[in-house]
């Protein structure tokens, strides 16, 4: 090895250290698990030597301890299928990034280190460089921002995940993920507060920075840390403060609460920054110093106040969510109001269940929720392994809620199946083609048992199968979401587009039999009007509770506002005039006794602007939403730059790093 004189000898015996115990350890015919060049900087040597026990969040830094003597100290990570265990004396605590903010001069060195070594498309970056900037000429400072995974001590990718692609290890503390145990959910780049996981559009899967796992075996900081020109990125044993730095922040401006992730980086940043920061992407959100000199987001009105339109922008890349979400709520709520009905006894309800019309509503229901689970795979990147979705039920709402939603659409199968038998059309029909008689292959009360019993069964699965959907949009990382309205509006619409669903057929076969159906009809209109009342009440508190917000829901509220503000004003109205019109329904039902065809006609429009108001609620649900990611800069990781590329053509240019709207 060529010696650099500008290395003391305490960095000389450290290298020397490090390639001595990588060759020890190398056994015979065995690949290395990294190769050390012979003319490796002294700076890209990893040199910790004396730990602290505990971070600053409590948590011990020597993660051996978390196992409770369960794991073996020295096992192999098989990286690259490699059995081989490094040499690093510290591969079992905690590491993380060293960021000085102050040194980086936004040249992406790093961005093309890390992109080389892992050999990712134009895309696709584990780590990149954004900006904030604020102040005027001639007192214009930026702050430029390298970010990639932080290896959180509570990762909620990890626990979001519904395939269990993440590991955290006890090795270096890195959380890893495995692209081909994914599915391409996406589900980690919602949770994850700092845009860490990359789904890939093309390959329909997600990837992320690794820690470099492979070179830090051989003593080597990550592939990123190296090729820093201005020294900004450093890495080793977390809370260990590398040499000529003077800070070990957990905050600075841009980056999104700590206490979300407990995230293993630390800043320094000492240089005056003015007090309002702002971003240079497309993102209405800047920062404000507060009384304690901490950088807070507020609202940046980058789009102006006028209001528009854009139907044409509501769709995205989740309309298979928007009408997975939407079918799931609507059948579970029709069933339960038909099953739970006649359960109860009530007359209009026993009335239907024992016509032929009972098992054909339940089969559109069963329809109805498969249609859904068809669009939630196609949402996926890789549908073929939808199975997986069940692989993280300890931890993964997503899993929980399709497992939800599976247990639902096969107990109302089952329902169907043992319903079938006491239908006077499915008796004739087998007797007629079959020449079968049902009766004797199960006997009538067996069979209504087990009906209920598998009905029953199906309303309390549908009932966690919603829970969890709720649970899967509190996202601490997408302000927007994580409100109570969300329950409100999938409570909501199981009321009122099941009560539509449910009461249109049950209601018809009544009159169509000669059975009474005002108190019947009473019952549904009440239904469908509570639904509009709760999921009214929802959208107010959240615009109320959102329009005062300054934070990433409360920007995501000007972009409904005013990109989306008259389709936003058009529901609203919409929504307000169909919940009247409901209750005026209801309470002249109630006062005359009866149902005549206006009364009917009325039913009409409220079913067509209840479909519609639903289909724009779910859709602006999903494309307004904002999440706390890291800024960005003027061309890379900017919404607004991909929309133009793409409007213009430029997005053609794989150089130009525009993902392709694959998936």
């Amino acid at each position: 090895m060529t010696e650099n004189p500008k290395v003391g000898e305490t960095a000389q015996a450290d290298i020397a250290n490090a390639q001595a115990h990588s060759q020890a350890n190398a056994k015979p015919k065995q690949r290395k698990i990294w190769e050390i060049r012979t003319e490796e900087q002294y700076y890209a040597f990893l040199r910790d030597k004396n730990n602290k026990d505990t971070n600053r969040y409590g948590q011990k830094i020597d993660l051996i301890a978390h196992t409770e003597g369960k794991l073996p100290v020295g096992r192999s990570m098989f990286i690259n299928e490699n059995p081989a265990v490094g040499s690093n004396p510290n591969r079992n605590k905690q590491h993380g990034f060293f960021f000085t903010a102050d040194n980086c001069i936004g040249c992406h060195a790093c961005e093309a280190a890390c992109s080389e070594k892992n050999e990712n498309p134009p895309h696709l970056a584990f780590r990149s460089v954004g900006y904030v900037e604020g102040g005027s000429y001639p007192d214009y400072k930026r702050m430029n921002i390298s970010m990639a995974c932080n290896h959180c001590d509570d990762p909620v990718c990890l626990k979001g995940c519904p395939t269990r692609a993440y590991t955290k290890h006890v090795e270096y503390g890195a959380v890893l993920q495995d692209p081909e145990t994914c599915f391409g959910c996406g589900y980690c780049t919602w949770v994850c507060p700092y845009n860490a996981p990359q789904l890939d559009p093309v390959k329909g899967r997600v990837s992320k920075c690794n820690m470099c796992v492979d070179r830090l075996e051989v003593g080597l900081k990550p592939a990123c840390v190296s090729a820093c020109v201005g020294n900004a990125l450093d890495f080793g044993v977390i809370e260990n403060v590398p040499e000529k730095r003077e800070q070990a922040r957990v905050e600075i401006p841009g980056f999104p609460s700590p206490e979300i992730t407990h995230p293993n980086i630390r800043f320094q940043q000492i240089k005056q920054l003015p007090d309002e920061m702002k971003r240079t992407d497309s993102m209405p959100v800047k920062y404000h110093k507060d009384e304690n000199g901490q950088y807070k987001p507020a609202i940046d009105q980058k789009k102006g106040k006028a209001k528009h339109w854009n139907m044409a922008r509501l769709s995205s890349r989740e309309n298979p969510l928007v009408m997975f979400t939407l079918a799931a709520q609507m059948t579970a709520g029709a069933f339960a109001m038909q099953f739970l009905g006649a359960l109860a006894g009530l007359d209009g309800f026993v009335a239907f269940a024992q016509s032929v019309v009972y098992a054909p509503l339940a089969i559109l229901n069963f329809v109805l929720v498969a249609f859904g689970l068809f669009m939630s795979t196609l949402h996926l990147g890789k549908p073929h392994r939808f199975y997986r979705g069940f692989n993280n039920l300890r931890h993964s709402p997503v899993s929980r809620e399709g497992l939800g939603i599976a247990l639902f659409i096969g107990m109302l199968g089952l329902h169907i199946v043992f319903s079938l038998p006491a239908n006077t059309l499915f008796q004739s029909l087998a007797q007629s083609l079959l020449g079968l008689d049902v009766t004797q292959l199960i006997a009538p009360d067996l069979a209504h048992r087990l009906a209920n019993a598998c009905g029953v069964l199906a309303v309390a699965s549908s009932v966690v199968g919603i829970y969890y959907m709720n649970k899967c949009y509190r996202i601490k990382a997408r302000p927007f979401w994580n409100h109570w309205q969300v329950s409100t509006a999938f409570i909501g619409t199981a009321l009122t587009l099941g009560g539509l669903l449910a009461g249109a057929v049950v209601l018809s076969t009544l009159a169509l039999t000669g059975h009474a159906v005002q108190g019947t009809a009473e019952l549904f209109a009440a239904l469908v009007a509570l639904g509009l009342v709760i999921e009214g009440v929802g959208h107010t508190g959240h615009a109320r509770d959102m329009g005062r917000a300054e934070h990433e829901g409360g920007a995501s509220y000007y972009i409904q506002s005013t990109t989306f503000g008259k389709t936003f004003i058009l529901r609203n109205a919409l929504l307000g005039s169909n919940a009247l019109l409901a209750a005026g329904l209801l309470t002249s039902m109630l006062a005359l006794g009866q149902t005549g065809l206006p009364a009917w006609l009325g039913w009409g429009v409220v079913a067509a602007t209840a479909v519609f108001t639903s289909l724009v609620s779910r859709a602006l649900f999903y494309v307004l939403v904002i999440p706390t990611t890291m800024p960005g800069a003027f061309f890379w990781k900017n919404k607004g730059f991909e929309e133009h590329a793409r409007d213009i053509g430029l997005a053609n240019m794989p150089q130009v790093g525009v993902a392709p709207l694959r998936h």
